[in-house]
């Protein structure tokens, strides 16, 4: 067909994403003989006008992907609120896998189908993006013999998804988001490579199957020989089982599916010990008021001995609230990773 597609661009973006796909795509040439795929985390309700912006910033139509809807060159298809954007073969599939970094869509989730599906003919852009997603989809491109593009961390809003494909993958290039309309057309109009893709790993396809909601009994409850290893953690999601994906303990996924990286893990388990700190304090401070109104009635009673003994659970309990206030009140935020500043480009 005229407009079947060289190749699949994968784009991801998360926070400060929109203002950097704006740019990204009023760059681009008009006659791209490649689809675009974006993911942009998005929250699980409502709907998404990303399609809509997208469509007015530049000369490609955009529109939201659909269900087996087929993939066509010079054309921008967005994911939708609470399903994963996949490619399979030329038609965009949506799934309700298991979330990825707490994320679905996911950006790793389309990366990854992408790579899998098209080899040296998968091109990965990763933008603005808080911690470190897309930095494994991105691996599988690169792996499967694709182009790795990232967003220049100077430009980019938040530095985060760009900062960690850097430090993991040797990335093709490193532009700003206005410049990769001319990088992606270069690409493009060269010959496609005819070598052919390497072999995908176990894990990759262990993970494109769950992503598309297609084998979630994969990981069971045993241990997998040679993919996954029982790490001793648990699931934020469901409070399961974390199994290892790697020997570096980067990259985890519970018997169900859900898959966390170490960074977002740490972040999202940081959030539930303030979640919990928040809810000790209100207990606490639930029980002082409850042990002053004892008190208050032991007085009045002429009980003074039993009033003591609540004047000192107060006294107590009060002192325990103000060390949790203090905790909550004064926590200051995570220092960057300094190995992500240290080693540019996979060095």
């Amino acid at each position: 067909m005229a407009d079947s597609p060289r190749a699949l661009i994968a784009v991801g973006a998360s926070a400060g994403g929109v203002a950097a796909l704006q740019t990204f795509v009023e760059a681009l040439p008009a006659d791209l003989p490649a689809a675009i795929l974006v993911v942009l985390h998005l929250p699980p309700g409502g709907t998404s006008a990303l399609a809509s912006i997208l469509d007015r910033s530049g000369p490609l139509p955009a529109t939201p992907a659909q269900q087996g809807g087929v993939l066509r060159a010079g054309h921008i298809y967005t994911a939708v609120p609470d399903h994963h954007l996949i490619a399979v073969d030329t038609e965009s599939y949506l799934s309700r896998g298991p979330t990825e970094n707490g994320h679905r869509p996911a950006v790793d989730a389309l990366f990854r189908s992408v790579a899998l599906e098209h080899g040296p003919r998968s091109i990965g852009v990763v933008l603005s993006g808080a911690l470190d997603d897309g930095t494994a989809g991105l691996t599988a491109i690169k792996s499967r013999g694709g182009l790795a593009i990232v967003q220049d961390p100077d430009e980019a809003a938040c530095r985060g998804m760009p900062e960690s494909a850097l430090s993991r993958i040797r990335v093709d290039h490193v532009l700003r988001a206005g410049d990769m309309g001319a990088a992606l057309a270069k690409r493009l109009a060269e010959p496609v490579p005819d070598w052919p893709a390497t072999s995908a790993s176990r894990i990759d396809e262990l993970e494109a199957r769950l992503a598309a909601a297609r084998s979630p009994e994969l990981l069971g409850s045993a241990e997998v020989p040679g993919v996954a290893a029982s790490s001793g953690l648990s699931c934020p999601d469901c409070q399961g089982v974390l199994f290892s994906l790697d020997s570096e303990g980067w990259r985890y996924r519970c018997r169900i599916g859900h898959a966390w990286t170490a960074q977002a893990l740490l972040h999202e388990q940081g959030a539930e010990v303030d979640r919990a700190l928040w809810t000790a304090l209100r207990a606490v401070e639930e029980k002082r008021d409850l042990a002053q109104r004892m008190r208050d009635a032991a007085a009045a009673d002429g009980r003074k001995r039993t009033a003591a003994r609540y004047a000192d659970q107060v006294e107590e309990v009060a002192h325990a609230a103000a060390v949790l206030r203090g905790m909550l009140y004064t926590a200051v935020p995570q220092p960057a990773d300094p190995d992500t500043e240290r080693r540019p480009n996979g060095q």
